[in-house]
């Protein structure tokens, strides 16, 4: 949908490409029969050379916003992407179908850069990466310049929000598009964004003028779950185990230590994991992250280091070990899982510690007022989504100002906690506190209050005579656990706080003296004495719970065709292995699911399958064939390569000449896969004699022009900027 409260755009110039132009490139360079929602309008804002902002979900085809219209304009698409580590991917993905793509970063040597300069200024690029702060470089503008620029696309916009979980100073400066290139349209997108994130990017970017479109931020296929910390190692363990043994998926924790400690907690109970902070090298780093997007079943322990950007659609599961600092961050984070739209989880794991440290960092941030009221507003509204006995995606999708109704897909829906009256239990925990204070001058954690209320005789009570408390013992009706709770939603509810001293002391706030006073109620949510598996077994879509809401995706597969996907997922292992790339790059599990229901028999059946376009057609189609009709997968991709070697040894060493122009992406005529069809050959013929050299990587010829300055930023891979990470000890954090 049109974002109502948006400014209104000008029209968009009238556009010089035949009608019916991006249609075509979606359906014979992607495989895809129409496009989705807001796709088709905001496709032909950008091909007639408007500016758009878009707000998009994950998984809802951001990418081809961009991608499509840099293919029907005349000149290279230049993409500003904030994380160099994964534009070989993205690149590769592009090659996958015929597009000419390459990028510009760190990771390159000098012949290599100028190789890619060269195939920019000559017109033999589709795509061009590049991070923002290249982008501050007199000698890229200048680049630019030499070249013809078919659009200028800003991937993860949010980035340049100051308050936002993923700010990078770096996207300041790219107000630069527009004063030096006024006539190049621009597109800016994200995930994630509220009403008020929307205004700051369409400022900072100005691109007040421009479509603002804003999509329906629902991910129907995700099922939310949150659930109150009781050994949150082996809830999640029993998590996995139960629902996604096998799966790959995302695990996020707060501290360095953490990630690394539940790591090799996952490691000994047999589950495929590895760690990804910022403190770990960068060759381990990209060693961790290639392992996880190319084999199947890893599971990824990671702080928010981690997964911006990250394409990968088979993520069934996404859980956090410790409490996100805001929604939007939660959001961004949960939606990397079932990118492909089939069923997949949002698992979280909440306790009091959480709430009692995320309000102590904000209490020592050495930020002003302003910005500790900001971070303070963020981390209610998380407060505010755990503790809500109502539909979790209502509350979800109300803080991006999305109307909803309740989805029958989240744990509140499916086993409805109960909105009981604390009162009572909070005043008694309250004059506990009071009390301490009053006749004692003392200040303790909630562990020792929880222990006076419960009666119970510990060291600690006998010496510090808590048992002449006249609250003690009056609190025997809840249990410990339940007296946690309490305490947690109190501090969720300000009506409690943490004292700044560093110990974890309870505080009472100014709100406290109604409650005492029996002047204000106390809801509080009582948790499910045991809350059932709400998803079915591994495979199932659990269609049972999501009722009309799944995606057409998320069918299940009839039990005859389940060997065969697992064999074409098989086969897709071992071509992506070949290949170096990930296996989403070769065919997503949709597009295998749907071969493997519709076994088609010849090339024209296989062409009508969403997710199969020319080149991959021309690749793979023989030998999908071959394997749906029972060749054994390894014998199905030596028939092919022994079919195709002279053409492989061809197509390697010319790095993909005149014979990739009939199939190349662009809809331009005569223009080839050029540079970018040539990596892909020479990664696929290297055995045979085939492209290498410091320019192979790429597929570019290297020239004699004069030497490329040295690069200023050997390290634009760090991870996003935190704006609370000055608030916490620097070797522990991320």
């Amino acid at each position: 949908m049109t974002d109502a409260a948006a400014p209104s755009a000008p029209a968009a110039p009238p556009s010089t490409q035949p009608a019916g132009a991006p249609l075509e490139v979606l359906q014979r360079v992607f495989g895809y029969d129409a496009f989705r929602g807001d796709q088709a309008a905001i496709i032909d804002q950008v091909v007639g050379g408007g500016d758009a902002l878009v707000l998009m979900p994950t998984g809802g085809g951001k990418s081809l916003c961009y991608q499509v219209p840099a293919l029907v304009r005349q000149g290279t698409g230049v993409v500003v992407s904030p994380l160099i580590a994964l534009m070989q991917d993205q690149v590769d993905a592009l090659e996958a179908v015929g597009v000419r793509a390459s990028f510009l970063n760190s990771t390159q040597d000098p012949d290599q850069r100028r190789a890619v300069e060269q195939a920019f200024v000559s017109g033999e690029l589709d795509m061009l990466y590049l991070a923002p702060e290249r982008l501050k470089l007199d000698s890229t503008k200048s680049l630019l310049d030499r070249g013809q620029v078919s659009l200028f696309a800003i991937d993860e916009a949010h980035c340049v929000a100051q308050w936002g979980h993923d700010f990078r100073p770096d996207y300041l400066e790219l107000s630069v598009l527009h004063e030096r290139w006024p006539d190049v349209p621009r597109i800016a997108l994200t995930a994630t964004a509220t009403e008020t994130t929307h205004r700051e990017i369409s400022r900072r970017l100005e691109l007040d003028d421009a479509a603002h479109f804003v999509a329906d931020f629902d991910r129907p296929n995700i099922q939310y779950r949150i659930e109150a910390k009781d050994g949150p190692q082996q809830q999640l363990l029993r998590f996995i185990r139960a629902e996604h043994d096998g799966d790959a998926g995302i695990v996020y924790c707060l501290s360095r230590k953490s990630v690394e400690g539940t790591a090799e907690f996952l490691v000994k109970q047999g589950i495929a994991a590895l760690p990804y902070h910022a403190g770990l090298d960068a060759g381990t780093r990209a060693r961790n992250q290639s392992r996880f997007l190319r084999e199947d079943g890893i599971v990824m322990v990671a702080t928010i280091a981690f997964g911006m950007g990250i394409d990968k659609p088979d993520v069934r599961f996404v859980a956090h070990l410790d409490l996100p600092k805001s929604v939007e961050g939660y959001y961004q984070e949960t939606g990397r899982a079932g990118r492909d739209g089939l069923p997949s989880t949002a698992w979280l794991a909440y306790g009091l510690q959480d709430v009692m440290q995320q309000r102590r960092m904000i209490d020592q941030s050495e930020g002003d007022a302003e910005h500790r009221r900001k971070l303070s507003a963020h981390l209610d509204a998380m407060l505010a989504l755990c503790e809500t006995v109502e539909c979790r995606r209502v509350q979800l999708l109300g803080y991006f100002g999305q109307a909803s109704t309740p989805c029958h897909n989240c744990d509140t829906c499916l086993n409805p906690p109960q909105a009981l009256d604390g009162t009572v239990p909070a005043q008694k925990l309250l004059s506990t506190i009071v009390r301490l204070k009053r006749e004692r001058n003392q200040q303790f954690g909630a562990g020792q209050v929880i222990d006076i209320l419960l009666g119970r005789t510990t060291p600690r009570i006998t010496q510090n005579r808590h048992e002449q408390l006249s609250t003690f013992g009056i609190g025997t009706e809840l249990s410990e656990i339940e007296w946690r709770g309490v305490v947690r939603q109190l501090l969720a509810q300000g009506v409690l706080a943490v004292s700044p001293d560093g110990y974890g002391t309870l505080l009472i706030t100014d709100a406290a003296a109604e409650v005492l006073s029996g002047a204000k109620q106390v809801r509080l949510r009582k948790e499910p004495e045991k809350a059932p598996r709400v998803r079915g077994a591994r495979g199932s879509s659990g269609s049972s719970a999501r009722g009309s809401r799944s995606g057409s995706g998320a069918a299940d597969l009839d039990a005859a065709d389940v060997p065969l996907f697992e064999t074409l997922r098989q086969w897709r292992a071992g071509i992506a292995k070949a290949q170096g790339v990930p296996a989403y790059v070769v065919f997503g599990d949709v597009t295998l699911r749907a071969v493997a229901s519709s076994r088609p028999g010849s090339i024209g059946e296989l062409a009508g399958i969403s997710g199969v376009g020319q080149k991959k057609l021309d690749s793979y189609g023989q030998q999908v064939l071959d394997v749906v009709a029972g060749v054994a997968p390894e014998e199905a991709a030596a028939r092919a390569a022994e079919a195709g070697a002279g053409a492989d040894d061809g197509a390697a060493g010319a790095g993909a000449g005149a014979s990739a122009g009939a199939g190349g992406a662009g809809g331009r005529g005569g223009r080839g896969a050029g540079v970018g069809a040539g990596t892909a050959g020479a990664r696929a013929g290297a055995a045979a004699g085939g492209a290498a050299g410091s320019g192979a990587r790429r597929g570019a010829p290297s020239t004699a022009s004069a030497p490329s300055e040295p690069d200023p930023f050997p390290f634009d891979d760090e991870p996003p900027y935190d704006p609370y990470d000055e608030s916490v000890p620097p070797d522990d954090w991320r």
